[in-house]
């Protein structure tokens, strides 16, 4: 049977009220809610069951091309369309794509999650990371080599923020998350469970070529402007990526491809 899509002709509509003012509403926040934006991250966000949705907004001249994804939809999440016109006017500027959900988050503790994985496992740990494009990436970069779990501290910006979503090309939908008061608390739970720690830093003692990768590893990763403090590089061992020595530094979240790739498979 045909999936009923439902025609949305005025930017008023109280139907699509959740997608109204989207730069806006980045900044305040959605009361629960995230924008999932782009045909890969919906069918990421239909494919993994992680997340629910509660609608999806298309534009009218995409739909012919949507087949595939939306017979991922489940059929109790609604389906609006509009024209170019109506869409822009409801976002509050051109939406290229055309193509937006609604998610509800979802809460679960670090500790919660920890339980959770395997017993071969690695997880990747954030202290600090305020943009969201280096989030984005990160995530990316974690799904790319394997990683189990992201552990983030309570002063890391939102994996579900719209424009981390895209850059991680939903992999913030995908690899579970949960979030921890500070970066003590969250390095003890690891501990707790197992997982060695290696805190990375351009002022790392060991090259990070030189790391033999334990069965639960954590990498810990600070913010690109501030990094790791001083009691986090004494506490745990920490890797140096190499480089020319005319310079000393990486965006974070290259830094967390490359350290990613040497601890993907154990030693």
């Amino acid at each position: 049977m045909k999936r009923k899509l439902l025609p949305i002709a005025s930017a008023e509509d109280p139907r699509i009220a959740a997608y109204r003012d989207i730069r806006e509403r980045d900044l305040v926040g959605r009361q629960g809610r995230f924008v999932a934006e782009g045909r890969v991250v919906l069918n990421v966000l239909f494919s993994t069951g992680r997340f629910t949705a509660e609608s999806v907004f298309l534009r009218e001249n995409r739909v012919a091309g949507l087949g595939d994804l939306i017979d991922r939809i489940p059929e109790d999440v609604p389906i609006y369309t509009a024209s170019a016109a109506v869409m822009d006017e409801v976002a509050g500027f051109e939406i290229h794509r055309g193509i937006l959900a609604i998610g509800r988050k979802r809460e679960t503790s670090g500790e919660a999650l920890l339980d959770t994985l395997p017993d071969a496992a690695l997880v990747v740990a954030l202290s600090g990371i305020s943009n969201h494009d280096n989030m984005g990436s990160i995530f990316r970069n974690a799904a790319s080599f394997g990683a189990a779990a992201v552990l983030l501290t309570n002063d890391c910006c939102d994996p579900l923020y719209r424009k981390a979503i895209r850059v991680s090309v939903g992999a913030t939908l995908k690899i579970p998350f949960a979030r921890f008061s500070d970066t003590a608390t969250l390095a003890a739970a690891l501990e707790d469970q197992g997982y060695s720690i290696l805190a990375l830093s351009p002022q790392g003692k060991i090259d990070i070529a030189g790391i033999k990768r334990d069965p639960r590893h954590a990498l810990l990763l600070g913010s690109e402007g501030h990094g790791l403090s001083e009691e986090d590089m004494r506490r745990f061992p920490t890797a140096r990526i190499a480089m020319a020595p005319d310079f000393d530094s990486l965006n974070v979240a290259a830094a967390s491809a490359i350290a990613l790739h040497r601890l993907w498979r154990p030693a």
